[in-house]
């Protein structure tokens, strides 16, 4: 029975992909208002409810005919992740790889590893010092104009629901940034050579911005994982892909995060929440607009993306033998502690609720100790940008120690794909209405804005690049493209209208 469940699955998936391109064809803006504290349970002040049983027979499914293999790599899981946790609590804040946009080719092949590794990198100098800290100050008197701007909190705001400001626009259409994007993107590959995606030029995503003050503890935002979070077990998300096969079969040392081919088709959400992303973003990512040190309102990350992807995926299957308070910390971690859950099984995803985010806690997910495995990014200045790999485990100070603002733009870094074009239409459409992106909440937005942005007023200061990322111009292929990204970057051109 179970052998026939594992030849069924990718037959079904095959169904469900066709299924999941027609809905995304079809879906339209119809999310309610809202801010950032809708996307996650823990800012919401809301209690999760238990999943429904469907996700019991989901579970089974995914490691149906590998039990055994799945128990063996989870004890080969939890002594690799002590070993690495040690090195990452020694390390701290330096265990992060530091570029250079001047020497930005040189660089990433000099830490290509590395990066690949901890799935995290900071890019100095993108932009000018100056003209980054002038965008924070611009987006002050933008808001002053337009008091009526939501944000998160309302009463001490600190998340702007704001996405069409002149510096947001001028950010993600900067030559150095558009530049930068596109030598990230060439550290995923394709093991496909001819799947649907192009390497070659970014599509923009229009996200939040924020200005963080000094003494905020209210946007403490603890550690998670963004592009959905139900989805990545779901056959019907991820699973379109079969982006993490290799660790549902128990070779977690096998599953590659840098493959761009198992991403193109994979749904990242299935629940239309507010703030859920539904384009495939390779690189999560801020361009800071501020000075910022440790423990002064800025990032932490869990710099092991591999095994932390791994963990998470496979917690859900496993339980303690003897519950933490019935033995030592050690005991308890101890992979003889852990037993394979079996019929005992429930449908916990634990961190996971649909339309919601990923948060992960020490006492969901101890293993990982993030109480001593978050570690902050160092030091930052105005223009640095901070990339993440989309699957790494983030969060933010739980209270800003510092003396001045701690302010970013999320501009994240998105390859050319089908779902990604169809997206970039809604997208295009949002900015011409002043509403939204199609995926935070919704309403009027910045639709009755004082100094709202046209398109007119794009052209003036964005180049052919920044225009084609933005869906106002014809994508063009590069002589080095694939027939695959040829054929995709047509198709995208033709999604938009070209």
């Amino acid at each position: 029975m179970t052998r026939t469940l594992s030849r069924q699955i990718p037959r079904i998936t095959s169904q469900l992909r066709s299924i999941a391109m027609a809905a995304t064809q079809t879906q339209t803006q119809t999310k309610r208002e809202g801010n950032i504290s809708d996307s996650f349970i823990s800012l919401s002040g809301a209690a999760a409810p238990p999943l429904p049983p469907r996700f019991l027979e989901l579970k089974k499914t995914l490691i149906s005919g590998h039990e055994d293999h799945v128990v063996n790599s989870w004890n080969r899981l939890l002594a690799e992740l002590k070993r690495e946790n040690k090195s990452i609590i020694e390390k701290g804040p330096q265990i992060i790889p530091n570029l250079n946009f001047s020497d930005l080719d040189t660089d990433l092949a000099k830490f290509r590893k590395e990066l690949e590794k901890r799935g995290v990198a900071v890019i100095r100098g993108v932009l000018p010092e100056d003209e980054a800290r002038s965008f924070k100050d611009e987006i002050e008197e933008y808001v002053r104009q337009n008091p009526q701007t939501k944000a998160f909190p309302p009463d001490n705001p600190q998340v702007y629901e704001l996405y069409w400001s002149a510096p947001q626009l001028r950010a993600r259409a900067h030559p150095n940034l558009l530049r930068t994007q596109e030598a990230l993107m060439k550290l995923w590959h394709k093991s496909d050579p001819e799947s649907a995606i192009s390497l070659s030029q970014p599509l923009s995503y229009a996200d939040r911005l924020r200005i963080r003050q000094p003494g905020d503890a209210t946007f403490a935002l603890g550690p998670h994982v963004d592009g959905g979070s139900v989805e990545r077990w779901e056959l019907n998300g991820y699973g379109l892909g079969g982006v993490y096969n290799k660790i549902f079969e128990g070779s977690w040392e096998d599953y590659d995060p840098w493959d761009a081919s198992t991403r193109v088709s994979a749904v990242m959400d299935n629940y239309n929440g507010l703030g859920a992303c539904s384009m495939f973003r390779m690189f999560q990512g801020w361009l800071s607009m501020s000075t910022t040190k440790p423990f002064e309102g800025t990032l932490m990350v869990n710099p092991a993306v591999k095994l932390s992807t791994a963990y998470i995926l496979l917690r859900p299957f496993f339980r303690p033998i003897k519950d933490v308070n019935q033995v030592s910390s050690d005991e308890y971690l101890a992979a003889e502690n852990w037993e394979f859950a079996g019929s005992e099984m429930t449908s916990e995803l634990q961190g996971a609720s649909p339309g919601h985010g990923q948060e992960l806690t020490t006492a969901l997910h101890p293993h990982l100790d993030l109480d001593n495995t978050m570690v902050h990014v160092p030091p930052i200045k105005p223009g640095d940008y901070v990339v993440w790999h989309c699957d790494t485990i983030h969060a933010v100070d739980r209270v800003h120690q510092g003396s001045t603002d701690s302010s970013v733009m999320y501009i994240p870094v998105c390859p050319v794909t089908e779902l990604n074009a169809r997206y970039l239409v809604r997208q295009r459409n949002a900015f011409l209405n002043g509403t939204p992106g199609p995926d935070f909440p919704g309403g009027r937005g910045e639709a009755d804005h004082v100094n709202r942005q046209t398109e007119s007023s794009l052209r003036s200061y964005v180049t052919p690049e920044g225009l084609r990322a933005f869906g106002f111009e014809k994508l063009v292929p590069t002589t080095a493209d694939t027939s695959g990204a040829k054929n995709v970057t047509s198709l995208a051109n033709e999604i938009l209208g070209f």
